[in-house]
């Protein structure tokens, strides 16, 4: 089963939200410390995974926004 590239950037949004709550909250260094080096890490999965999905369009820039076209009607 393939997983989403959007699940990876969600799972680094919810940690990045955790680290800060957990610097508010003043949860000891060492959970912070290792969650964040785990973003770090979970950030470098999701770049890569999102730099090699296997993603195709057929949109080109001339296509421009499709809510509003420019020059097209």
């Amino acid at each position: 089963m393939r997983i989403p590239v959007l699940f990876y950037i969600v799972i680094s949004s919810i940690l990045l939200a955790a680290v800060g709550i957990m610097v508010y909250y003043n949860v000891r260094y060492d959970v912070i410390l290792y969650t964040v080096v785990a973003g770090q890490a979970w950030w470098l999965l999701t770049v890569y995974k999102v730099l090699t999905d296997n993603y195709s369009t057929e949109k080109t820039f001339d296509d421009w926004y499709e809510d509003h076209p420019i020059g097209r009607e």
